[in-house]
């Protein structure tokens, strides 16, 4: 949720930590803060408010020193004000600490500290982490960690750093932290990008793991001091990759990703001389006789359509399920369940609890992820990489598109796999498939047309996105996406739901966009149109190349390539992302990092 960097070397400490901070600023941005070893003693500086107001403070009070730590908040416990800004140091300022995550019993511990005469300065849950440590600090501060740590329940990615000592004590369960080993300096951050500068060699750290960095080493153990081997993996992405690229967003920049992403998910899975797709996972398709697909956000929505292609290809019953819900529930799973848990992070925590609940039961698991190293990555029994690239913006949109592709080629290696899916009609979807990288260059490529409909209704209170049948969650995520960077209302139903109530709210103020491109559904669809139409609704129609009969009805058309009806989710949400983009920056909305969001929910 909060990003957090540490850097140990030769630099100057307070300039690597605001450039990290910059670099993972999309998880946060309530409050930020800093603390410099120079002279002996730990100096803190934070500030609520972005990035900026802490930097202009380090300006005007410049801190220098070959060791720090820093963080930007997404607050949970306490508001965005200067006190609640981490780091948090004990009274005497020797120690500070950075948290990431929820100290689930931190009452029960503090009132014991204050018991036993420490004094707080937030209203945090992560300072009683601070005053913990102090309070079994005997001139160890591994030891002093260790010790709080084995009292503290939650989700935790924590750095320490005290004045007496040359090193970061860091520790993880749950909540993400990554290790970046340079020559002569190390880092720690809670994602990659803030260490794309300095090094592409890292440690990714597992639950329960702690680590000592000083300049010249790095030493991984368990939360009981017992030596660990963590493999050393070479960052395949470039600093450019991490950066706008000339954008004025992230979020435009990724959304003009989508075509290379594509290619990235689907390059070498597509084999047409036997109709087969290769997914490069040991799992066997004949194990299972059920699937759940799990996940959150954008990626249910990726996983609803998941739903609809794995049921039409591999004649499987599937079940979407949210993730937040899915362990509350009492889930019918049992060995022959497959559970595909789906995130961009692979640290979204109502995701990986999921998936620990379904393997309780029994099930099998796969996860379809963006983040390689990541948490999931290392519990699911196979992972099907996205390799979608480094996604900055807070509002998903490549990785959408690339977990689509994902899921159609897993409802095609089901489908051939199990016998349903016919050697023909695979290698119709694969052709497609291979085609979806131009296609949705032609999306793009009709940028104004989108532009001139955002610059039409951006002034609306309220939108309605409707889709039937597989178009169903095209709509729910392009209401959410709306949402998300424009702070405009819109709700989203299928199609054939609307007379079913939501019809009430059509007049001739309300903009509708509905998903109308070619498929067995279409005149449905469209008699949907003519009952928007009768009622004095705004039609905004998503339709097909060469489709004249939409015309008649809807007051704005932003025409897609045909593909075939089961791809039309990949090639129609683009359209929906840059209308939410454009309609978002008229507003002078921050696209980047929307209020109260973040990117990687890391807590529940």
């Amino acid at each position: 949720m909060c990003g957090i960097v540490g850097y140990i070397g030769f630099r100057n400490a307070t300039d690597v930590l605001i450039d990290g901070l910059r670099r993972l600023e999309y998880r946060g941005y309530d409050s930020a803060g800093v603390a410099i070893k120079a002279d002996g003693r730990l100096h803190v500086t934070k500030k609520a408010g972005k990035l900026s107001v802490l930097a202009g403070a380090l300006e005007e009070t410049p801190l220098k020193g070959h060791l720090g730590v820093g963080h930007t908040r997404w607050a949970t416990h306490g508001p965005p004000t200067d006190a609640n800004a981490h780091p948090h140091p004990t009274e005497r300022g020797e120690l500070v600490v950075i948290h990431n995550g929820i100290i689930e019993n931190y009452l029960p511990l503090k009132e014991r500290l204050l018991e036993r005469g420490h004094t707080f300065a937030s209203e945090t849950d992560s300072e009683v982490l601070a005053h913990l440590i102090e309070e079994h600090y005997q001139g160890d501060l591994e030891a002093a960690v260790r010790a709080a740590l084995a009292e503290v329940q939650g989700a935790y990615a924590i750095v320490v750093a005290h004045q007496n000592h040359e090193e970061i004590v860091v520790a993880r369960t749950v909540s993400p932290l990554v290790i970046g080993l340079g020559e002569g300096e190390n880092l720690v951050a809670s994602d990659v990008p803030a260490l794309l500068p300095y090094t592409r060699r890292v440690i990714f750290l597992h639950d329960g793991d702690m680590a000592v960095i000083t300049r010249d080493a790095v030493r991984v153990t368990d939360l009981k001091g017992a030596p660990l081997e963590r493999e050393v993996v070479e960052v395949e992405w470039s600093l450019e990759d991490a950066e706008k690229g000339g954008y004025p967003h992230y979020m435009l920049k990724e959304i003009f990703e989508q075509p290379t992403a594509l290619q990235n998910t689907l390059g070498g899975r597509l084999h047409e001389e036997n109709a087969e797709v290769a997914l490069g996972i040991e799992l066997d398709p004949h194990a299972f006789d059920r699937v759940h697909v799990i996940a959150c956000g954008t990626a249910f929505y990726a996983g609803w359509v998941g739903k609809y292609l794995i049921e039409a290809l591999a004649r499987i019953p599937v079940e979407a399920e949210i993730a937040s819900e899915y362990r509350y529930r009492d889930p019918v799973v049992d060995e022959r369940t497959l559970a595909i848990v789906i995130s961009q992070s692979g640290e979204t925590v109502d995701t990986l609890e999921a998936l620990r609940e379904a393997k309780r039961r029994g099930a099998k698991s796969l996860g379809v992820i963006n983040a390689k190293g990541s948490t999931i990555t290392r519990e699911t029994d196979a992972t099907l990489y996205i390799h979608a690239g480094p996604e900055i913006g807070v509002a998903s949109t490549k990785a959408y598109t690339a977990m689509l592709a994902a899921m159609s080629l897993i409802a095609i290696w089901l489908g051939r796999a199990r016998g349903t899916l016919e050697e023909a009609a695979a290698l119709e979807l694969l052709r497609e498939l291979r085609r979806l990288p131009r296609l949705v260059e032609e999306v793009l490529e009709r940028r104004d047309v989108v532009a001139h409909v955002a610059e039409k209704y951006h002034q609306a209170t309220d939108f309605l996105f409707l889709g039937r049948h597989i178009q169903a969650p095209t709509a729910y995520e392009g209401a959410l996406k709306l949402k998300e960077i424009s702070y405009i209302h819109a709700e989203a139903y299928p199609a054939g739901e609307m007379k079913h109530g939501p019809i009430a709210l059509i007049d001739p103020h309300l903009p509708v966009v509905v998903l109308a491109t070619e498929g067995p559904l279409y005149e449905k669809t469209l008699s949907n149109v003519q009952e928007v139409r009768a009622r004095g609704g705004h039609i905004i129609a998503v339709a097909t190349d060469g489709d004249e009969e939409i015309r008649r009805f809807a007051q704005d058309v932003i025409y897609v390539p045909r593909v075939h009806p089961l791809l039309s989710p990949i090639v129609s949400v683009v359209p929906l992302q840059l209308l939410a983009y454009e309609i978002a920056v008229l507003l002078g909305r921050d696209v980047d990092q929307p209020r109260n969001l973040a990117k990687s929910v890391t807590v529940e």
